[in-house]
């Protein structure tokens, strides 16, 4: 298998489903009252396309509720039966797939905290050759593009064709308004090595509040993710495990109903070429940019040079708080983000260090 290549089938190939994919129900299955329920109201919806619940539950710390178990596939293939909604559920090793090959599951998904275990991910890979059933691949716990690649690969190198991935967020030491940090930049960078992979946002993990679930899946389409996984309860408030983070069926039909669904293209003359001239402007700029960053380097190496021969350190922390406060006002009057504008200057920071350091520690030629 060539770099950067994964041999796919795209989602509507195992799901009939027009885009976005609707991915909904309980966090976890809890009973079988409580499966089926959920899985008739929203059927009834008529917005999901797959029944989602977990039966068996990673959790954090002992004590909380850790999944039915087996007898919970059971409960799950019964909703399928009542409703006609193929299910999917999370594994983690080989027991949970036999089982939930066995009880004939229609889709897998691997979760954070396999996917940041290559060992987890073989032993699923392992258990799934042969099997070419659609799975899911959660990224990693913390923001590491390449294990979320290496669990990608493992699966594929098994023979399963029928992939995607899940973009559900990135844990963070700082806590804000997000329960998983959304990290979009993450998800767009999988998105570009592996353009005919389709990815999945899950907002209930990156919201970790009901309120912040529409706001979340909105811009998960309109950077054309091809479906969204909601997490959907009969009684949220009552619910075993992450109650604070799933919806009802009714008001998950809302939140499909409110979304705004963009094409990636549009045939319209008039637009095409109104874009093409803004692209070549952003061209134009881009190259302009390039042009004066690389003299603001050749700047920083002459810098570099003048202390070195005066004997003066890199670090100079009253020109760079000048430079922050000076700049990040400037751009904030511009128009700018101030957040944008303050990453922006520590790369550029950064790289400048990294000139006058090359310079300073340069070892002259002896004639």
């Amino acid at each position: 298998m060539s770099k950067n290549t994964l041999e796919l089938k795209p989602i509507s190939s195992w799901i009939k489903a027009k885009r976005p994919l609707i991915i909904s129900g309980p966090c976890s299955a809890e009973t079988e009252e409580q499966t089926i329920a959920t899985a008739k109201q929203l059927a009834a919806t008529g917005k999901v396309d797959a029944l989602r619940a977990g039966i068996w539950k990673p959790r954090t710390r002992p004590g909380q509720y850790e999944g039915a178990g087996d007898i919970g596939l059971q409960w799950l293939m019964q909703a399928k039966k009542e409703t006609g909604l193929p299910v999917t559920t999370e594994v983690a090793n080989a027991t949970h797939v036999e089982a939930a090959l066995k009880a004939g599951v229609d889709i897998l998904w691997v979760g954070a905290r396999t996917t940041v275990n290559p060992f987890s991910v073989q032993e699923v890979a392992d258990a799934l050759k042969g099997v070419d059933i659609p799975v899911m691949v959660k990224n990693p716990v913390n923001p590491d593009l390449e294990l979320w690649i290496g669990a990608l690969e493992r699966l594929n190198r098994a023979g399963i064709t029928k992939l995607a991935a899940i973009h559900r967020g990135f844990s963070s030491f700082e806590k804000g308004p997000f329960r998983n940090l959304p990290m979009w930049d993450m998800a767009i960078e999988l998105k570009t090595k592996f353009p005919e992979l389709d990815i999945i946002c899950d907002p209930s993990h990156i919201a970790g509040n009901r309120e912040l679930i529409a706001m979340i899946s909105q811009k998960a389409l309109d950077l054309d993710m091809a479906g969204l996984m909601i997490e959907s309860h009969i009684n949220p408030d009552a619910a075993w495990s992450d109650a604070k983070q799933q919806v009802t069926p009714a008001n998950l039909a809302k939140i499909v109903d409110g979304l705004v669904v963009r094409s990636v293209s549009s045939d319209n003359k008039i637009f095409k070429d109104t874009l093409s001239v803004l692209r070549e402007q952003i061209d134009q700029l881009d190259d302009d940019i390039m042009t004066k960053m690389a003299a603001r380097m050749k700047i920083s190496e002459k810098i570099g040079s003048y202390k070195k021969e005066n004997n003066v350190t890199i670090l100079q922390v009253n020109r760079w708080e000048e430079i922050i406060q000076t700049r990040v006002a400037m751009a904030k009057a511009m128009g700018i983000d101030e957040g944008f504008m303050r990453d922006l200057l520590r790369l550029m920071h950064h790289e400048s260090i990294q000139v006058q350091t090359k310079i300073m520690n340069k070892v002259e030629a002896r004639v």
